[in-house]
């Protein structure tokens, strides 16, 4: 049998790495300008398309989606083929994938400023956009599976369990998290509501970190790690305990994202038990990977790419740790909702996914140009500086909350709080935040600096497109070697390790989600929670619109401290007319959902036109527009009958007179304005928005003399 000539398609992992250093550099600059705009408020550019709100889903997505994922498939196409011993599928599904994959990025820059957004942490982007995304993922699938049938390799390498498992369950959650009720061409209502809705999302947001940002990076790690130490993976068995428990178990921990909110107690029990049983596989991962680099320590001293392999394992065992402690609920309860939380994710971030991307390109860029890295010096700069932007970043923003859980708690000898007043944190932690900017200073310094260095790496070598490689046919028959185990079966059949890793992550999937979005005793109803007005639909949407979400969350959790700063907490049967949920997951402001009725409407007013004249040393940005800008009331009919066919319970017809409803609430907000000398006609957004925020909250009445 003579061996197979074939050629590998160096040139869709050259674009996949060019697009991650581009995208990369664009979502650290406006991470950073999201910094510096936690800080001080004229970062916000007084527009209504740069502000926070606006941006910093801009910045999550880019580094997410548009960073990491392209990392993803430059890594994942370099390794996959060698790993197969194969070209990839097809050249033209590759150019598809890589070109609709840039152009969802494109879509995402233009919509999410214009605030166009579903409001869903880590799933902003509107129904077209998230089916392109389902496409892609599609194409990308059956270019790996593909590639995988035609293999010249028997077995499959431990790297490609990762990335099947990536694959499958990214699908999965991203089209149930999808579940949308379209209303036009980039507007839509989730289908679940309140706390259903919450339980899907962050079943989707936490399994999108594990998933996404995790996974495929470990199935790299399990290639590159090897390569760049020319060294084995140090246990196969440990790799099999690590991959199979890793994706059971962190499937199931995303309710400890809604611990002390209105989720049912069984299930947040369950998102801390399994969150923190997911300490074992994770550092599994991290030991096995740190340990193939035995007897090659002296290498790491000297190799550059080794070191940032090594920082980046170690920011992953940090992060995995710190996220089953944040799980318990005296630990949770302190930090979340907090600075900490920012910590946490970019230690990952930065340490884990950053690193380790930096190292691959390091390594990979060379490689098909046939050339040396163009400065080791400029390399290791980029290390030692990248090291340092992480600890400016995450040692301030870990101090900042603990600093703002404890104040937040704090009560006087005499049982007052001793900061009734949210914005007396803010301020006294706003000195962190500059160390943050920093930090975020620093790491993009590093970044730029790679650019430069690999664009001179590029320039001095030349790309070999189509690099030439052998090897030998397949075998028909596979014949059992002396020693093999179990799992070798599964390696040799990748539709079945493709079902069993479906099968594995349904599991969780089902018995999580199933009882709250399918048993409606589960959620109670409350007789005096009555559908949002028209005005207040609407004014909710351009809540959303805005992103206030991103800074204020709508859920009072049942501690001494949040009721008696904001009111009594939250009920589950509150939120039941929701589409989609606002509890949020960062208090860069006060929680608002006992807002309505705290403040008169000019008050509001004021508030929003500018901020620090009703609080000052606000760092909230203005929103001027909103008076400027007139309500599209051409859309309340859709609206409403939207939100009948999810079960808000509007009358048959209403939609035909929803808008006199609408005129006649707005009017009365007008003459309330006028009465404080505040002149708008009632036809503006800010009425709409006003109308909302007095809403919140009002539904229930708590008796706190009987209560005493």
């Amino acid at each position: 049998m003579q061996p197979e000539k074939f050629y590998y398609d160096n040139k869709i992992v050259r674009n996949f790495g060019i697009a991650t250093i581009v995208w990369g550099i664009i979502g650290m600059v406006v991470g950073l300008i999201v910094a510096i705009q936690l800080y001080s408020p004229a970062a916000n550019l007084g527009n209504q398309y740069t502000t926070f709100g606006r941006v910093r889903p801009l910045h999550t997505n880019a580094v997410i989606f548009a960073f990491v994922g392209n990392a993803i498939f430059m890594g994942v196409y370099y390794s996959l083929q060698r790993l197969l011993k194969a070209r990839m599928f097809s050249n033209i599904l590759s150019n598809i994938h890589f070109w609709g994959w840039q152009l969802i990025i494109v879509s995402a820059v233009i919509t999410l400023p214009l605030g166009l957004t579903t409001s869903h942490e880590y799933a902003e982007l509107e129904w077209p956009i998230d089916i392109a995304i389902a496409l892609i993922w599609v194409v990308f699938g059956i270019n790996m599976f593909g590639t995988i049938f035609k293999r010249r390799e028997r077995h499959l390498y431990v790297a490609i369990w990762f990335y099947i498992a990536t694959f499958v369950t990214v699908a999965v959650l991203h089209i149930v998290n999808s579940f949308e009720l379209p209303i036009s061409g980039f507007k839509s209502y989730y289908l679940f509501a309140g706390v259903q809705d919450a339980l899907v999302q962050w079943w989707y947001g936490h399994n999108a970190v594990a998933f996404f940002l995790t996974t495929p990076y470990l199935g790299m790690m399990y290639y590159f790690l090897p390569k760049m130490a020319n060294r084995p993976v140090y246990s196969y068995k440990l790799s099999i305990l690590h991959f199979w428990a890793l994706i059971f178990i962190y499937i199931w921990a995303g309710p400890h994202h809604l611990l002390y909110t209105s989720l049912p107690g069984w299930a947040q029990s369950l998102g801390v038990a399994f969150s923190i049983m997911l300490i074992a596989p994770s550092w599994g991962g991290m030991i096995n990977g740190l340990l193939t680099l035995r007897g090659a320590w002296d290498k790491v001293r000297d190799d550059v790419i080794l070191k940032f392999m090594v920082v980046g394992l170690t920011a992953y065992g940090m992060a995995t740790f710190e996220g089953p402690m944040l799980s318990l609920k005296q630990i949770n309860a302190i930090g979340h909702f907090t600075d900490w939380i920012v910590a946490h994710v970019h230690v990952g971030a930065l340490g884990w996914n950053g690193f380790l991307t930096f190292a691959i390109l390091y390594w990979l860029i060379p490689r098909i140009y046939k050339t040396q890295l163009y400065s080791k010096k400029m390399a290791s700069f980029h290390f030692w500086v990248g090291t340092l932007g992480i600890l400016f970043y995450a040692i301030p923003m870990y101090w900042a909350g603990f600093t703002q859980g404890l104040m937040l708690k704090e009560f006087t000898p005499e049982g007052m709080l001793k900061y009734p007043n949210f914005l007396e944190t803010t301020l006294r932690i706003i000195p962190m935040h500059v160390m943050r900017s920093i930090g975020g200073t620093l790491y993009l310094a590093g970044a730029i600096a790679m650019a430069y260095n690999l664009a001179r790496t590029m320039m001095q070598g030349h790309l070999v497109s189509n690099e030439a490689a052998e090897a030998m046919p397949l075998e028909k028959v596979y014949v059992n070697h002396e020693g093999d185990i179990w799992h070798r079966v599964i390696e040799r059949k990748p539709i079945r390790l493709l079902v069993l890793s479906l099968v594995v992550i349904l599991i969780g999937t089902f018995i999580e989600l199933m009882p709250t979005l399918t048993i409606s005793s589960n959620i109670p109803t409350i007789a005096s929670v009555k559908p949002y007005t028209p005005l207040e639909l609407q004014g909710r949407d351009l809540y959303i619109r805005e992103g206030c979400v991103n800074c204020h969350s709508q859920t009072v959790r049942p501690f001494r401290s949040e009721t008696e700063r904001y009111g009594e907490y939250s009920k589950a049967g509150e939120f039941v007319y929701d589409h989609p949920f606002l509890w949020g997951s960062k208090r860069t402001g006060p929680d608002l959902h006992r807002e309505g009725g705290k403040y008169g409407d000019a008050w509001h007013y004021n508030h929003l036109m500018d901020p620090r004249l009703m609080s000052p040393g606000s760092i909230m940005p203005e929103y001027s527009w909103l008076i400027n800008q007139s309500l599209d009331t051409t859309t309340t009919a859709a609206k409403i009958n939207a939100m009948r066919k999810l079960g808000v319970p509007y009358a048959i017809g209403y939609e035909n007179r929803a808008n006199a409803d609408l005129q006649k609430q707005a009017e009365g907000i007008a003459n309330n304005l006028a009465k404080d000398r505040i002149k708008v006609t009632p036809d503006k957004e800010i009425v709409a928005i006003i109308a909302y925020l007095q809403r919140l909250g009002t539904d229930i009445k708590v008796n706190k003399t009987a209560n005493n």
